[in-house]
C-alpha cells in the first residue's frame, strides 16, 4: 500500500512516495493544454488555427470551417473559462460532420501502460450559427459526446483511448479518464462527436478546457494522486470545486468580462499571514524593470519577482503593493495595450496543483487591477505552474524557488483602442 506524507510549503505541496511499486515518472505535457488564445470564430480571414493544435476538419470534411475560440458573442457564447481566459468550442452538425483537434505528443503513449487524463468539459445554453441543411440559423445546443483517440498520425483514430458520457452540463465539470492502449500511439485527438446511439445527425456542442497532463500510473491499482478510473464509453464527470460557484446565466450577456462575475465587487485581500486584508498604499518608487519604457513589442515579456503570496494560497501579501501599484500605473500610462498576467510557481511535485494555485494567483492579480479601474478588456491571466523555470531546481535550492516562483506580464496587443 502506498503511503503519501505532504509537506505544505509557500507555493506549493511536496508529495514523498514510499510505496512497494513504481513512482508516477511520465507525464506527458500537452501544448497549450487551456486553449489560450485570441477568442475568434474559426475559418475567419487570416485565422491561423488554435495555438498547438491541428484542425483535423480540413482532412475530413472539404469546405467545413475549423473549431472556435470563446467566448463569442455572436454565437453568444459568454461563459468564463474553466481556467485562463479562452476555451475551445466544438460542434457536430445536422450534415454528418463534426469537429476535432489533434496534435503530436512530446512523448509516446505506451502500449501496455496505463495513463491517466482529466479535462474540464461543459455546454453553452447558447450556440447560435447556420445550419448546413437548412441554411437558416440555429441554436447548436443539443449535447454531445467526447471521443479521445491515439494515432500513429496526425488525427489519426488507431486507439479510442475513452468517450466520455453524454455532456449535458452548463457548469463546468472535469471528467476522467483512464487510458489503456494496446499498441503505441504518439497523436492525441480530441473529437467531439453524436450522443449514441443515434440514427439522425443534428447540431450540438461542447466546451473543452483545462487540459492535464497525460500521467502513467500503474494498471493494477485503482486510485493514486493522479490515477482516476475511468474507461472508454463510461468517463463520469466529477464537479470542479473551484469553479461556477454562481448560476448560470438564462440570457446571453455582452462579452466583456474576463473575471467571474460573482467577483466583480469582492476585495481582493491584500495580506500578510494571519492578519486581515488591508489596503494597497501608492508608491511612488519604480523598482520593476522595463515598465518605464515608451514603446512596447508584441510578446514582449516583463518579469516582477516582488508580487508574493500567502504560503500555499493565492492571497496577496502586503509586501506587493509597491509592485502593484507599479503595475497599475504602467497600464494607466499605456492605454494601448493589452496584456497577460502570467503566474510562475517553483519545481516542486505535483503539476495539476502547481497550474491551479498559479493561476488564481495570476486572477488575483488581474482582479486587483481591475479593481483599480483598468479595463477588464485588457487584462487576460493565466497559470503556467512549473512548465517554465527560469531555472532548474533539482534540489531544494530556496533562492532558485524564489527565481521561479514570479508573475510575468506578457504584451498582448499594442494598438488597443477601446
Amino acid at each position: 500500500m502506498t503511503t503519501i506524507f505532504r509537506i505544505a510549503l509557500c507555493v506549493g505541496i511536496v508529495s514523498f512516495w514510499l510505496a512497494d511499486g513504481i513512482s508516477q515518472d511520465v507525464e506527458i505535457e500537452l501544448i497549450n493544454a487551456s486553449f489560450e488564445d485570441i477568442p475568434h470564430r474559426g475559418g475567419t480571414p487570416g485565422d491561423p488555427g488554435i495555438r498547438g493544435w491541428y484542425d483535423c476538419g480540413r482532412l475530413r470534411f472539404e469546405g467545413e470551417t475549423p473549431p472556435d475560440i470563446h467566448p463569442i458573442n455572436a454565437w453568444q457564447v459568454t461563459k468564463t473559462a474553466a481556467e485562463g481566459y479562452t476555451y475551445l468550442g466544438m460542434v457536430v452538425r445536422d450534415n454528418d460532420t463534426w469537429e476535432s483537434v489533434a496534435q503530436r505528443l512530446d512523448q509516446p503513449i505506451q502500449a501496455g501502460s496505463c495513463y491517466s487524463f482529466t479535462v474540464d468539459l461543459a455546454r453553452s445554453p447558447y450556440y447560435i450559427s447556420g445550419s448546413k441543411r437548412t441554411k437558416s440559423l440555429q441554436n447548436y445546443t443539443e449535447p454531445a459526446v467526447l471521443r479521445i483517440w491515439g494515432g500513429t498520425g496526425v488525427c489519426g483514430q488507431q486507439v479510442l483511448l475513452g468517450e466520455s458520457v453524454t455532456v449535458a452540463n452548463k457548469e463546468w465539470r472535469q471528467y476522467e479518464f483512464k487510458f489503456e492502449p494496446d499498441r503505441t500511439v504518439n497523436y492525441l485527438t480530441l473529437e467531439a462527436f453524436y450522443k449514441t446511439p443515434t440514427l439522425i445527425p443534428y447540431n450540438g456542442h461542447l466546451l473543452v478546457d483545462h487540459a492535464s497532463v497525460i500521467a502513467e500510473i500503474p494498471c493494477d491499482e485503482e486510485a493514486q494522486p493522479f490515477a482516476i478510473e475511468s474507461t472508454p464509453q463510461s468517463a463520469e464527470p466529477a464537479p470542479r470545486k473551484e469553479i461556477a460557484k454562481t448560476p448560470e446565466k438564462t440570457a446571453p450577456t455582452p462579452v466583456a468580462e474576463l473575471l467571474d462575475v460573482a467577483e466583480e465587487n469582492e476585495p481582493v485581500a491584500i495580506v500578510e499571514p494571519e492578519a486581515q486584508p488591508e489596503p494597497v498604499v501608492p508608491s511612488t518608487k519604480n523598482t520593476i524593470p522595463g515598465l518605464d519604457r515608451d514603446n512596447y513589442e508584441l510578446d514582449e515579456i516583463i518579469r516582477v519577482n516582488s508580487i508574493t503570496f500567502a504560503m500555499d494560497n493565492h492571497q496577496i501579501l502586503k509586501s506587493s503593493k509597491n509592485a502593484l501599484q507599479e503595475i497599475y500605473e504602467f497600464l494607466e500610462r499605456n492605454k494601448n495595450i493589452v496584456v497577460e498576467i502570467g503566474g510562475h510557481t517553483n519545481t516542486v511535485p505535483r503539476p495539476q496543483y502547481c497550474d491551479e494555485l498559479s493561476s488564481r494567483r495570476a486572477k488575483e492579480v488581474a482582479k486587483y487591477l481591475a479593481s483599480l479601474g483598468i479595463s477588464k478588456k485588457r487584462l487576460y491571466y493565466k497559470g503556467y505552474g512549473k512548465r517554465k523555470p527560469l531555472v532548474i531546481n533539482e534540489g531544494n535550492d530556496m533562492e532558485a524557488r524564489k527565481k521561479n516562483q514570479r508573475v510575468e506580464i506578457k504584451i498582448l496587443q499594442v494598438d488597443y483602442t477601446g
